[in-house]
């Protein structure tokens, strides 16, 4: 293979930050070609420089395709070139078509200069047939789900006559089918003579998939790796990433677990639009202080709806069942009830519903717990700094001054922001919704490190993770969830992938095998706890 790409001593500076120092990458023609390394390390920052996103000029260095320097002066001139970037968060408009989506910008035009609907609609059922996608060209985009947008971003690219594709974090956000899907897509370019640009953090993907891959770590080029090469292992990866060995991706922990803090009943949602739909269909289960409990389920089997359902209602109609804390009923059906009773919800969409990315951090962390902060209506402000600055202190936030635009911030430290923010309303239950995606190993294990920190504090953690090596590796108990259903609870000394997997793929008229719950002495508290007749049916 010749190289169809080179990029020599590429530095970018941003104010007070030097975000790339002379990285070097070399891309042959055909391969696959992954970039890893820890938020914040410059990888997106290095591939928004080879698109155009930041121009020529605005960094030092040399861009060589096919043997010619370019001087891309915005992502139009890249694109005229075959370079086309799909970031990690999705350009598509919602309310436009499938086809008008495609062809943005790109108008397929007719007779007089207006577009030919008819041949758009024609050109964008090809394109989609070519990535696997069959679905009516005029559907709006905000009917499909994340894993059919991701395809329909990669058409997009192939209506650009892509040559060089870039693809940031292709499958942060999907489950393992669609994952699965996605990568054969991009097995399937470049057997047709795409080169692909892959950064992602999961390293079993690349380890599958990658031709090389380049390590980057704080803004400079560690190594380039043949995965070809049987020391090419996951440990040097993260060797190069972290700059140490890592000798167990999950921080040890002794579980000093006491008295149960959250117990719920019966809980069940129905869809907020859909009459008759139910959407969590009598849950039961229970978390104690000192305990990180899991919740393991298939995309679309309910998590993030119990999760968001229980902390104030926040999802679903009609709700049911009961909810205890430290033996006692209570009633939460807003957002300030939960937090008043002492429940967190971090949610798995940081950027839309978890954080302010205007705002600085300060702002960010203050945000739930401001009553804590005001007297007479006015916010302490030098209080509000002293707590933003003790959080960015305590759990390592990376950034000069507390004071940043949280936007600004790598994944990994925006979701310590919002770990911050709850951690300063002080939770007793803290939910975490999908607490690591899209962060590197790095980031992961400082994550971990919080959350130990916490229930070694006496608190109750529940964590919703669709990795279930994660949940494996942190939690002290595994609940399953299909079909709104809880169809097992497994203490993780007794779970495997396959147990949790057969659980979690229980069809709806499937009965819930007895095997899949754990049975407790008399006198201990379960997920099956009694509750008495007074409290039976409350509606809340």
């Amino acid at each position: 293979m010749s190289e169809i790409l080179q990029m020599r001593s590429i530095t970018k500076e941003f104010p007070g930050v030097l975000a790339l120092k002379d990285v070097t990458l070399t891309v042959e023609r055909g391969e696959i070609h992954a970039i890893c390394g820890e938020n914040g390390a410059g990888k997106s920052t290095l591939m928004k420089v080879l698109s155009g996103v930041y121009p020529h000029g605005t960094y030092t260095g040399d861009i060589v395709l096919d043997g010619e320097e370019m001087r891309f002066a915005s992502i139009n001139d890249s694109e005229a070139r075959g370079i086309v970037i799909i970031h990690q968060e999705l350009a598509l408009v919602p309310y436009l078509s499938v086809a008008e989506n495609l062809f943005l910008g790109n108008e397929v035009k007719g007779f007089g200069g207006l577009i030919d609907w008819n041949a758009a609609n024609a050109q964008a059922t090809e394109l989609m047939n070519r990535v696997g996608l069959h679905e009516n060209p005029t559907t709006p985009v905000s009917q499909l789900g994340v894993g059919k947008q991701q395809l329909i971003e990669i058409a997009k690219a192939l209506a650009k006559d892509v040559r060089l594709l870039i693809l940031d974090e292709p499958t942060a956000a999907l489950n393992d089918t669609d994952s699965e899907h996605l990568l054969g897509l991009i097995r399937q370019l470049k057997e047709q003579g795409i080169t692909s640009i892959m950064i992602s953090h999961k390293l079993n993907e690349i380890a599958e998939i990658a031709d090389n891959t380049t390590i980057i770590r704080d803004g400079r080029t560690i190594e380039t790796i043949d995965m070809s090469d049987p020391a090419s292992t996951q440990e040097r990866i993260i060797r190069g990433m972290v700059g140490r060995d890592l000798e167990h991706r999950f921080p040890e922990r002794t579980p000093e677990i006491g008295e149960p803090v959250l117990e719920v009943k019966d809980w069940t949602v129905y869809h907020p639009t859909q009459t008759g739909r139910v959407i969590i269909d009598h849950a039961s289960f229970s978390v104690r202080a000192g305990e990180v409990v899991g919740i393991a389920g298939l995309m679309g089997a309910g998590r993030t709806e119990l999760a968001m359902s229980l902390f104030g209602h926040s999802y679903g109609r009609d709700i049911s069942g009961e909810i205890r804390m430290h033996g006692q009923v209570i009633g939460a059906p807003t957002v300030s009830d939960a937090i008043r009773h002492r429940i967190a919800y971090c949610t798995e969409d940081r950027k839309r519903y978890g954080l302010n990315l205007i705002a600085d951090i300060r702002e960010n962390i203050s945000s739930a717990g401001l009553f804590k902060l005001a007297r007479g209506g006015w916010v302490n402000g030098n209080e509000e700094l002293k707590v933003a600055e003790d959080y960015r202190r305590d759990l390592n936030i990376k950034t000069p001054t507390v004071m940043a635009q949280v936007g600004k911030l790598s994944g990994g430290n925006q979701q310590k922001v919002v770990l911050s923010k709850w951690l300063y309303t002080d939770p007793e239950v803290l939910i975490l919704d999908e607490p690591t995606r899209g962060i590197d190993v790095g980031a992961k294990y400082e994550i971990y490190t919080i959350i130990n920190r916490m229930v070694a504090a006496g608190k109750a953690v529940v964590v919703i993770s669709s990795e279930l090596p994660e949940l494996l590796g942190i939690c002290d108990r595994i609940y399953t969830l299909a079909y709104g259903r809880i169809t097992g609870e497994v203490p993780v000394g007794e779970a495997s992938q396959e147990r949790l997997m057969a659980l979690m793929t229980l069809e709806r008229d499937q009965p819930i095998p007895a095997t899949g719950f754990t049975t407790y002495p008399a006198g201990t508290a379960d997920s099956t706890t009694d509750f008495t007749d007074e409290t039976k049916g409350l509606q809340r």
